[in-house]
């Protein structure tokens, strides 16, 4: 191996100086005025965004109580590397299982994602408690761009080529055959491993199956059906927006989340909000320090600008009608913002294996559901042929 195939552990150990600023800048925070519409009784609304007597009330607690270096221990302690790959530093995380039975894996996250969401999986995947269970290698990768790996400095690092950049970290690592899973971004760069890796991928799950509408119309459908194509269509409505910015102006919103860390926090909280599966309280889906420590490390990542620039190097989405031939696992859950029928789903994935609608979850599952998640890919996944 070359020096510059070389796999560096990597020690996260932020400097105080930078959780002072971050503080610092709080305190000073700008807020806008109170939203103009109010919920039931009285009670938050969020239909303009988020309501500005909550974002107050987490950043108080972002100031006073929350508690970084709780991030840096658990991700120091679950193998933090970087390796440069087609002259950019890849950041991931990679935990072998003890187990000598273990399939490898490559689970990749989404946007406004980061690897805190398969850290909170790993674990589970690596070690089950039954030795029945499958177990799974697990190689989680920051997407170019994002988390503490190198950002970009020229276009190009788009799905295809972070999909052929995966296959490279797995070989330096030992794994010359392996199964793949991820959603939203990562769903795309997993679909993108299956279509042009068949011969190193095994299997592949996503719960995010990006397919284009037919063109002869919807089909029959059944009344489950008809409301998911119904909601997905809602979605890109009126729900949008932040994909348009990103798609065409990365560089615009970038300014704002690279200099403002409650900009930052309300941009990602919208869609932690507007994305998971609750009655109305964001944080019974996902922990108010897990929503803190996303936002935390874009901020001490400078990644706000760049992440978003994923969005602009695959605009418009791509690869909606490539054909996926190697065996595909879903998991649909209930609360995401894409949700498409299985019949579209098996004209794209010619060999669908596995299809679950989940009982509870949204967009973030790993988050919200850890253990349906892990289970989901132990099912799907653990007893493929090798």
């Amino acid at each position: 191996m070359s020096k510059s195939e070389d796999v560096r552990p990597f020690l996260l150990e932020v400097g105080e100086a930078e959780l002072d600023d971050l503080r610092e800048r709080l305190r000073r925070a700008r807020l806008p005025e109170a939203e103009t519409v109010t919920g039931p009784d009285g009670g938050l609304d969020w239909r303009q965004g988020p309501p500005v007597d909550y974002i107050a009330e987490l950043v108080r607690y972002w100031i006073d109580v929350y508690d970084w270096r709780r991030v840096e221990r658990e991700l120091n302690d679950h193998g933090q590397s970087l390796t440069e790959i087609d002259g950019l530093d890849i950041h991931f995380l990679h935990v072998r299982s003890p187990r000598p039975d273990a399939r490898p894996l490559v689970l990749t996250h989404g946007w406004p994602s980061s690897v805190l969401e398969p850290l909170a999986v790993i674990d589970e995947l690596a070690n089950p408690a039954s030795p029945t269970t499958p177990a799974f290698h697990v190689v989680a990768p920051s997407l170019p761009g994002f988390g503490f790996g190198g950002k970009p400095s020229r276009a190009g690092w788009n799905v295809d080529r972070t999909a052929d950049a995966w296959v490279e970290l797995m070989r330096r690592l030992g794994y010359q055959r392996f199964l793949a899973a991820g959603g939203d971004w990562g769903g795309r760069v997993t679909t993108a491993l299956g279509h042009r890796h068949p011969d190193t991928v095994a299997a592949v799950h996503t719960h995010t199956p990006y397919v284009s509408e037919p063109t002869q119309g919807d089909g029959s459908l059944t009344e489950v059906e008809t409301g998911w194509v119904a909601d997905t269509r809602r979605f890109w409505r009126s729900g949008g927006g932040y994909s348009l910015v990103q798609s065409t102006r990365p560089q615009t919103i970038g300014y704002a989340l690279l200099d403002s860390p409650v900009g930052l926090l309300a941009w990602i909280l919208d869609k932690f909000h507007s994305w998971t599966d609750h009655d109305g309280l964001v944080e019974a889906a996902v922990s108010r320090d897990r929503m803190l420590d996303t936002v935390t490390l874009y901020w001490l990542s400078g990644t706000g600008g760049s992440s978003a620039r994923f969005y602009w190097e695959n605009f418009p989405p791509p690869g909606n009608d490539e054909v996926v031939e190697v065996p595909t696992a879903v998991t649909i859950f209930p609360a995401d913002i894409e949700k498409l029928p299985r019949r579209w789903v098996e004209q794209r994935f010619c060999d669908l294996t596995y299809w679950q609608v989940a009982e509870r979850g949204g967009h973030f599952p790993m988050f919200e559901v850890p253990s349906s998640f892990a289970r989901e890919l132990q099912r799907s996944l653990g007893h493929r042929p090798r």
